[in-house]
């Protein structure tokens, strides 16, 4: 009967400390589901492709087991996330747009700003809401802010063109805004919020001391930098986190490159 109770008792008390994981830490991160350490994993090597032998040994720190891995796996397959050849994973063609879109938030190219001001308009009619909500996203994607509908602004920092599809729904200009560049900005950008977000990122990242932890943090850092307007310096308030999450987050990718070099050796 003790040891009925005693097995109980420890039921009830992993049960609670499941319930406790699966609420949000103060950093507001959540633990990382088999499919998530995968991807974070595999967006985060060149080329993103790992044999299954090195995915076992790589998701056991993150307290992945074979079997739940083996899973997982299957399931990315017929979602259309991975490719498998014989026993080797891939990125699927969407989730490599998505890496290349994580490294260029890592290594923004951007060049000196003189003033001028990127504006797109969007002149297409008729439109259904799920082709709005895809322009909506390919705009944001491209660092670009709603002024007002229809009217998307960002200082022309970066060094890269609009895409020439863009021409087909909106008309693109250059210009100067007559409102001060720095109040411009902080209508478009919640900038205090995103910065007090990758401090606590930052902060969460270097307290964390278990490898699960540390993987959170840093997938939801590299969620956090597709975010990041990347302003000119002049735009931006004192002591902005920006570069010192991509610096964090690049030298963690270093690590995990570093171990699985270790896992081929092995």
């Amino acid at each position: 009967m003790m040891q009925q109770e005693g097995a109980k008792a420890h039921v009830q008390y992993g049960a609670m400390r499941m319930n406790v994981s699966a609420e949000p830490d103060p950093a507001g991160l959540r633990p990382l589901s088999a499919r998530s350490v995968v991807l974070s994993l595999l967006l985060g090597v060149h080329p993103p492709e790992l044999p299954v032998k090195d995915l076992v040994r790589l998701v056991e720190p993150f307290g992945v087991g074979g079997s739940t891995l083996r899973a997982a796996l299957s399931r990315m397959v017929s979602a259309g996330d991975l490719r498998r050849a014989d026993a080797v994973y891939r990125l699927s063609d969407r989730l490599l747009a998505r890496q290349r879109r994580q490294d260029d938030a890592v290594h923004p190219r951007t060049r000196a700003w003189d003033g001028d001001w990127e504006m797109v308009v969007i002149t297409a009619t008729g439109r259904g809401p799920a082709e709005r909500a895809d322009l909506r996203a390919r705009l944001t994607a491209l660092r670009m802010a709603e002024l007002r509908e229809g009217v998307w602004l960002r200082p022309a920092n970066l060094d890269r063109p609009l895409p020439a599809a863009l021409r087909r729904v909106a008309l693109t200009y250059t210009a100067r805004p007559d409102d001060p560049p720095g109040e411009l900005a902080d209508r478009l950008w919640p900038l205090a919020g995103w910065a007090a977000t990758a401090r606590s990122l930052l902060d969460h990242a270097s307290a964390a001391g278990h490898p699960a932890d540390r993987l959170t943090a840093y997938a939801a850092a590299v969620r956090h930098l597709l975010t990041d307007p990347v302003l000119p310096s002049a735009l931006l308030p004192p002591d902005w986190p920006g570069e010192a999450l991509r610096t964090a987050y690049a030298g963690y990718r270093r690590e995990l490159s570093t171990a699985l070099g270790a896992s081929e050796q092995g």
